[in-house]
């Protein structure tokens, strides 16, 4: 999680919406890894979860990224995991919860067991209070400058 939060203070950096994922396989090893993208590639799909899947299915040859984790710094929108429900990632960390977007728990919940064919384990909360922080301080700094 200290890699995505390094990631989503990349995109801070950028002017994109403070939000980092990467994918991991089950030895720890990362396939794909990166940050918000929607501004600078005008791309209302370029999510960090979506890129980060993106990477690390070409990186493996395979649209199906069994036995693996995805990190993210923010509870992933349902885009995000659909695209994880599709690529049949195993595992969700994410640092804090988003109430108006999520798909992991808050607003919608894709890992329910009756929802689809393939379930996804969420764990949620992981470096909670630094991810919140980064959300916090980007989104007062944008209503500052107005």
């Amino acid at each position: 999680m200290k890699r995505a939060i390094s990631l989503a203070r990349l995109a801070e950096k950028r002017g994109e919406v403070p939000v980092g994922a990467l994918i991991v396989d089950e030895n720890g090893s990362v396939l794909g890894e990166t940050c918000n993208r929607t501004i600078a590639l005008c791309d209302p799909t370029a999510h960090a979860e979506i890129l980060a899947i993106r990477q690390a299915a070409a990186y493996v040859g395979n649209y199906r990224l069994l036995n693996t984790t995805l990190y993210a710094t923010v509870e992933p929108c349902a885009m995000c995991m659909g695209a994880a429900v599709h690529a049949r990632v195993a595992r969700v960390v994410f640092g804090v919860y988003d109430p108006k977007w999520g798909a992991a728990g808050s607003l919608f919940d894709f890992s329910e067991k009756r929802l689809f064919n393939h379930h996804l384990k969420i764990t949620s909360g992981v470096c909670e209070a630094e991810c919140r922080q980064l959300l916090v301080d980007f989104f007062r700094t944008k209503r500052n400058r107005r």
